[in-house]
């Protein structure tokens, strides 16, 4: 008994040293990103894109094509349903009770549909396991939603009628291009060469990083699953799926504590795209498998979908999320947890 506890305790370890190099390595490779986009004058739109899309994205797209690599299905598709859930919980529910960040109309217009169709999408596709084919008509929805996403941009009015949004997107595309304002456009020109360079290696070990620490996350997320009797999906719903939600948690903080919270609601809502479809799309593609496990295709996948709708309820009130909303989000997390155990 001692020693099962002692392996168990060093594949804690082993998870949380994975998450702390997958962190890191995802903040080292969106910064340098980020960086690079701006140095070689890319446009605020694709800065934007670099940071919110790889920034949150990047870690559970790793995580789980890893684990469908290694032959865990139910780890990755864990993830993503337990990183849907922690994104509309704990991400909204503590920005809401820091600070009761308002939603943009628009936004929630444009993207809450669209999250809960793929999620629902996601949850339907999920049941008994997923296939290739599945895998592959998850893709094709990102690409519908990308271009769904894109047209609602173009047919809106002009932005100047959202000042709030346009006003959140100038401050995010200002604090991404803060370091060329500090140096300057003559000294910016004379070390862009240099800078280039510089980036491109940071976002190579960036990268590298962040697919050792995936890698550590998932052999110990497998070990902890086996030693302590836990199915892989109830580990990739809460262990995983938490560790490589903290990049949203960290920014929804920051930003609350800034009170800069206009985009939240987006950002999160369009996660939650991404990960119902791109990144359970690749891990299928990867590893296609059965998945037998009730708590997660059935509870898990239900309370993934109630409480998306939920979220939408609450993000179209009001134009805020309130504190007793972001109250109530956190509350049925934690039942949720109790009800897929």
């Amino acid at each position: 008994m001692g020693r099962e506890h002692l392996r168990i305790a060093l594949n804690i370890l082993l998870v949380i040293f994975g998450l702390a190099i997958l962190g890191k390595g995802a903040d080292v490779f969106v910064l340098a990103a980020a960086r690079l986009a701006v140095t070689l004058r890319l446009s605020p739109v694709v800065v934007g894109a670099v940071v919110v899309g790889f920034g949150t994205g990047a870690p559970e797209l790793l995580v789980s094509s890893l684990a469908a690599a290694r032959g865990s299905l139910d780890i990755a598709a864990g993830n993503v349903v337990g990183s849907n859930l922690a994104n509309l919980t704990l991400v909204l529910g503590v920005a809401g009770v820091i600070a009761r960040p308002e939603t943009v109309p628009r936004v929630v217009r444009r993207e809450a549909p669209l999250s809960l169709a793929t999620v629902v999408l996601f949850a339907l596709l999920l049941q008994g396991g997923l296939s290739r084919r599945e895998g592959a008509v998850l893709l094709v929805a990102l690409v519908v939603a990308v271009v769904l996403m894109l047209r609602a941009t173009e047919t809106v009015p002009d932005i100047v009628s959202e000042p709030e949004e346009a006003a959140a997107m100038t401050d995010f595309v200002e604090e991404l291009e803060e370091f060329v304002e500090e140096a300057g456009e003559d000294e910016l020109r004379d070390v862009a060469a240099a800078s280039t360079a510089r980036n491109v290696v940071r976002v190579a070990l960036g990268l590298m990083a962040t697919v050792a620490g995936a890698q550590l996350l998932v052999a110990g997320a497998q070990r902890i699953a086996t030693d302590a009797g836990l199915s892989g999906g109830f580990v990739g719903l809460t262990l995983v799926a938490v560790g490589t939600s903290l990049p949203e948690l960290v920014t929804a903080v920051q930003s609350a504590r800034r009170n800069e919270t206009a985009l939240l609601a987006g950002n999160v809502l369009g996660s939650n795209i991404f990960n119902s479809t791109a990144v359970a799309g690749t891990a299928a593609l990867i590893g296609p498998a059965a998945i037998t496990d009730a708590g997660l295709t059935v509870v898990a996948a239900s309370s993934m979908l109630a409480i998306a709708a939920l979220a939408w309820l609450f993000l179209g009130l009001g134009g805020q999320l309130r504190r007793s909303e972001g109250i109530v989000l956190l509350c049925v997390y934690a039942a949720t947890l109790t009800l897929i155990r």
